[in-house]
């Protein structure tokens, strides 16, 4: 039997020139979610693709979804850095790929190949952080990712915005400097991660669950298409966003005992044994619906409400970034300080949740230092509870199962994004029309002179061109706008009983002691095998 090789101590040096690249990495995949956003209007006139635009996101949302948990398994296998690496290939073919698209139906491919890239990366960053640092020592790192988290929100519109209003950059249409500015970047976290990231595999036969894996991914994109697509698109009754879901539903009953035979499962099924696991998982989905919510909306609410720029609007989300990276530096380093987590998502999902209801509040002429302090609440408390609820997870589960606990804790959370994002979504949608037709007959009723030779029928493309409701005359602009602000109000109603949900969950969490260098690494030379080449 081979000898367990000896598991390398990282220096505090070494450690942050790993961070870097893995920080890097993460970056990428966070901001291709929501830099695309603010440039589908160029990219739409230039491909003349309105009827496909949707899917430019969806597309990227699905695969990147569905594969994060099959990186945690694979990278259990095969080693971390082989597959991160994989990833960052992966990631970076698409990005080149996406940006010398010649029609729209390309595009939506390249993006699926980027979005299977930024799966492993999401999913990854976490696992390697647990790999190299213990729960203890690694609170106080925590604060970095919260602070990319943060600066992927606000710089995500904001470059998407800038590049998609100008023309040409060196030569070079601006939208596809979106896909572009990934490479350089990429690279340097390829480089990074080859010269510094050597992390002990497991020695042991593998056998991979193929059939696992292809049910997993079959079972999970019909429900992310009912959730993003057929349901916000087409009505949760249209037989279309019935028979995704139950077809969904299908293939993940004949996965889940598929997984009960499987000699190595994709997702093993023992870990739904764990308290902590299934709190944390629930929890992710949670976090990840809130925080997809107050990111998507808010930036809404800037530009329509208040006639911001998309760019303007990015700059606008700050408060945000800085909520999040100062809660996730406090709580990183009162962890590794004191040993406790359990009060930061508690303390984090209530004040969430508080932000929330306060930002029911805001009104046509809300002053933006009101808005600025909702934001920064919402901020705080994704600050606290984010990486917090890795810790707890990473500290619960055995090394063997780091990987894929890790990857499944960051799926939950993009599932819960993707929820989030198509329910609030709705909601808007149905309360904007519901409001709309009663401030209009209220209007007809107390002023008929406002609606002497405005055509109603504009309306619709309101919904579809926020722009032109600031050419509308000022009655109708009014009337429009506070349809506008009651549907954010609903919307936010709607999302605090969510995160309140959250703040329960945590209190259910049990706190168990952090394990330390001296723990970890005796845990980690037991599960070692052959080092990593």
């Amino acid at each position: 039997m081979t000898k367990n090789a000896p598991v390398k101590e990282h220096t505090h040096r070494e450690i942050m020139i790993i961070l870097s690249g893995l920080m890097t990495g993460m970056l990428l995949a966070a901001l291709d979610q929501t830099i695309v956003s603010t440039a589908l209007k160029s990219i739409v006139e230039d491909f003349n693709g309105l009827n496909h635009y949707t899917w430019v996101v969806t597309a990227y949302l699905l695969t990147s979804t569905a594969s994060t948990p099959l990186y945690g398994k694979i990278s259990d296998l095969y080693g971390r850095r082989i597959v991160f690496q994989f990833a960052i290939v992966t990631f970076l073919i698409g990005s080149f790929a996406a940006g010398a698209a010649q029609t729209m139906n390309q595009l939506i491919i390249f993006r699926a190949v980027q979005g299977l890239g930024a799966g492993g990366l999401m999913a990854l960053t976490f696992v390697i952080i647990g790999d190299i640092l213990s729960p203890r020592e690694r609170g106080k790192y925590q604060g970095y990712f919260g602070g990319v988290w943060g600066l992927s929100s606000v710089a995500g519109p904001l470059l998407g915005g800038f590049f998609s209003d100008h023309a040409k950059i060196f030569g070079i249409t601006g939208w596809r400097w979106i896909f572009y500015i990934n490479i350089p970047f990429g690279l340097i976290s390829l480089v990074v991660t080859s010269m510094v990231l050597h992390i002990p595999k497991m020695k042991r036969e593998h056998s991979v669950d193929y059939l696992g894996a292809f049910l997993l991914v079959a079972s999970v994109v019909p429900i992310l298409l009912t959730l993003s697509v057929y349901g916000p698109e087409h009505g949760w009754k249209d037989s279309r966003t019935i028979l995704y879901l139950v077809l969904g539903l299908i293939v993940a009953v004949l996965f889940y005992f598929q997984e009960k035979r499987a000699k190595e499962p994709i997702l093993p099924l023992h870990l739904f044994n764990n308290h902590t696991f299934n709190l944390t998982s629930l929890l992710g989905a949670v976090i990840g619906a809130g925080m997809f919510g107050a990111i998507v909306m808010l930036p809404l609410y800037m530009q329509v409400v208040k006639g911001y720029s998309a760019s303007d609007a990015g700059i606008k989300l700050i408060p945000l970034m800085l909520g999040i990276l100062t809660m996730s530096i406090f709580s990183g380093k009162s962890i590794t300080k004191h040993g406790h987590y359990k009060r930061f998502p508690i303390a984090g999902t209530a004040i969430m949740t508080i932000g929330l209801l306060l930002m029911t509040r805001l009104q046509i002429d809300t002053p933006y230092w009101q808005v600025a302090i909702n934001a920064v609440l919402i901020g705080m408390g994704l600050g606290l509870s984010m990486q917090t609820i890795v810790i707890a997870l990473q500290n619960a589960v055995d090394m063997r199962d780091m990987g894929v606990a890790t990857s499944s804790n960051t799926f939950f959370r993009s599932l819960g994004a993707v929820f989030g994002t198509a329910l609030f979504g709705s909601i808007l949608t149905n309360r904007l029309a519901h409001y709309m037709q009663s401030g209009f007959a209220e209007l007809a009723k107390n002023n008929p002179q406002a609606l002497a030779g405005f055509d109603q029928s504009k309306l619709k493309a309101l919904t579809n061109n926020s722009a032109l409701i600031h050419q509308l005359p000022a009655e109708v602009q009014t009337t429009v706008l506070q349809s506008f602000v009651n549907s954010f109000h609903f919307v936010f109603f709607a999302a605090a009983p969510v995160t309140l949900a959250g703040f329960i969950l945590a209190l259910m969490l049990k706190e168990l002691p952090l394990r330390t260098n001296e723990d970890y690494k005796k845990a980690k030379e037991d599960a070692a095998g052959e080092q990593l080449g």
